[in-house]
């Protein structure tokens, strides 16, 4: 959420930006209303300071003064009850209107309706030649790693079972990418809730934007889709100590993620999944673009050499402004390559909001400069998100008769150097 005061003062570059990220957003009857919210206000506070003055005047009067001024003050609450009313229908549309208001993007955010205009950075890596590449749904279920149809029997579409080597080659994913991103130092480990109230997800900005994408329990709860909103709500109405900047946290939880907007898009496989795991780099640090900008390419590079310690060919794009949610003011995504649909496919986002989020969560330090309070910025980065990474990972390691061969960096995780078809 913005300031309104910005929101009056810049309208135009509001308005400029809704339309990079192709948002819809009234910018025009925000103002409209926020006009009438600080009029009704107005009139409000007057109103009060006349009640005030009439109800001392009714204690010093007596008589037919004093029941002229009780008949005045019926009239003025009459006048307040009408005014309160009106105020608490306008509130209503105006935090509406403000939660539909997108954050300004970063002015090196190139312009385009989708993924398709992301632009790219940088490569990495050599890709893998194969005379015939196999996709991970075929190899996987080959080599009795994952079971689809028993996993849609039970789970229903979209559902799957991971078996055997598919289990190991998790796990190994699991314990590796922990103990890297924890040798850099910094973080807090956490394992945060996946079952999270409406107000951490309207404070992170997947409400109202995505909220066809979450599932809904009948107690007025959801399932988040990424650990990063029950980790951004951990501090939720605190004010920080400034000595403590920034606060950094590596969080991991199970998601669920309905893909409403995903019909007829990778119905097959484990790229595109309702139910998955992910680890989640989240910081809170000083209210300053430099410094935001500073731990954006911190934690992408920091995600980068994971990926390249295991050696798998990958590409950085930047998102577009049709490709960024409400809050993001800058998105990176890393797409590892997939020999098997012979394209990159994002594995990795990695995305910075100033205080986008902190301002919805009311999440404040106190600026030991000159002691007024300011909202942090907030950062979040997808460290792995499995099992869509476990596909990548099989593609680049599959062999010509089938086997799978496990990666240097995991063997020492998974036990054995390749994965071949158990013997009957």
């Amino acid at each position: 959420m913005l300031d309104i005061r910005f929101i009056r003062e810049n309208a135009e570059l509001i308005k400029a930006g809704a339309t990079k990220k192709r948002i819809n957003a009234d910018i025009d009857r925000l103002l409209a209303i926020d006009d009438r919210r600080r009029t009704l206000r107005l009139q409000l506070d007057e109103k009060r300071a006349e009640q005030n003055r009439a109800s001392g005047e009714i204690s010093r009067a007596s008589g037919f003064e004093r029941t002229q001024f009780i008949e005045a003050m019926q009239h003025l609450k009459a006048g307040m009850s009408e005014a309160e009313e009106e105020l608490a229908k306008v509130m209503q549309e105006w935090q509406a209107l403000m939660l539909t208001v997108p954050n300004i993007p970063d002015m090196s955010v190139p312009d385009g309706d989708s993924d398709a205009q992301n632009l790219e950075v940088r490569q990495w890596g050599t890709l893998p030649t194969l005379e015939k590449p196999k996709s991970h749904l075929e190899l996987m279920t080959t080599l009795d790693m994952v079971d689809f149809d028993r996993g849609t029997k039970v789970a229903g579409f979209r559902g799957y079972f991971l078996k055997n080597d598919g289990v190991l080659l998790s796990y190994a994913l699991w314990q590796f990418f922990f103990e890297q991103c924890m040798k850099r130092g910094g973080f807090t480990p956490m394992l945060v809730p996946s079952l999270v109230r409406r107000e951490s997800l309207l404070g992170t900005g997947f409400i109202p934007q995505s909220e066809e994408d979450l599932y809904k329990t009948q107690d007025d709860e959801y399932l988040a889709g990424t650990a990063e909103v029950a980790t951004m709500g951990y501090h939720a109405d605190e004010i920080l100590d400034a000595h403590q900047l920034p606060l950094k946290y590596f969080s991991f939880s199970p998601c669920f993620r309905r893909e409403a907007g995903a019909h007829g898009k990778d119905t097959k496989g484990l790229v595109r999944v309702h139910e998955f795991f992910k680890f989640e780099q989240v910081i809170l640090c000083e209210a300053s673009h430099e410094t935001s900008v500073k731990y954006h390419e911190e934690l992408t590079t920091a995600a980068e050499e994971i990926v390249q310690l295991l050696k798998i060919p990958y590409r950085v794009v930047i998102n577009c402004g049709g490709d960024l949610g409400l809050g993001q003011v800058k998105k990176y995504d890393i797409e590892c390559w997939m020999p098997g649909e012979e394209k990159y496919r994002e594995t990795h986002s990695s995305s910075y909001f100033h205080d986008f989020q902190t301002r919805r969560l009311n999440i404040r330090y106190r600026d030991p400069s000159d002691g007024s309070l300011k909202f942090t910025h907030s950062l979040n980065n997808t460290a792995l998100a499995t099992p869509r990474f476990l596909a990548v990972l099989v593609e680049n390691y599959q062999q010509e008769d089938g086997s799978i061969r496990i990666p240097e960096a995991l063997v020492k995780y998974a036990g054995k150097e390749i994965i071949t078809p158990a013997r009957k």
